[in-house]
């Protein structure tokens, strides 16, 4: 998959910054680009959050980060379990953080600060108890 906007080596590293975030947690965190150029990129997202099994963790705690540069759209997708413990001030704060570095064109940066940043979230709401088992892929999914 060709990407203009993340080197080869940025997106192992985002891949290695979901391993560290999901290290201290239960939760799931997923990266996904979307080349395509769809209108509808909510429906997209969530259609994608499903096809990647990110409602099925035990304590329903994935958040999916869908993103699609060409065509400037962010969002961030928390399942019920997160989204009950968070709240939305949290999730608007990172998007505007995101997109802030997004329109200085530090994609990586953007991407693996929020990244980080959730996994500490997760961490205060879904701490480890026993085997912290990887339930979902860390790797990047594309379409």
């Amino acid at each position: 998959m060709m990407n203009h906007f993340l080197t080869d080596t940025e997106m192992a590293s985002l891949v290695e910054a979901i391993k560290i975030a999901e290290d201290h947690s239960s939760g799931e965190i997923r990266v996904h680009i979307d080349s395509t150029a769809e209108d509808d990129f909510a429906k997209k997202a969530f259609a994608i959050f499903r096809s990647l099994e990110m409602h099925l963790t035990k304590e329903r705690n994935g958040v999916l980060f869908y993103v699609n540069f060409e065509q400037h759209y962010l969002t961030i997708i928390g399942d019920e379990g997160i989204h009950k413990k968070v709240k939305q001030t949290f999730w608007d704060n990172l998007h505007d953080e995101i997109t802030s570095e997004f329109a200085n064109e530090n994609y990586y940066k953007g991407l693996k600060d929020a990244i980080l940043k959730t996994g500490l979230e997760l961490k205060k709401y879904f701490p480890v108890v026993g085997e912290n088992i990887n339930e979902l892929p860390n790797d990047i999914s594309f379409s």
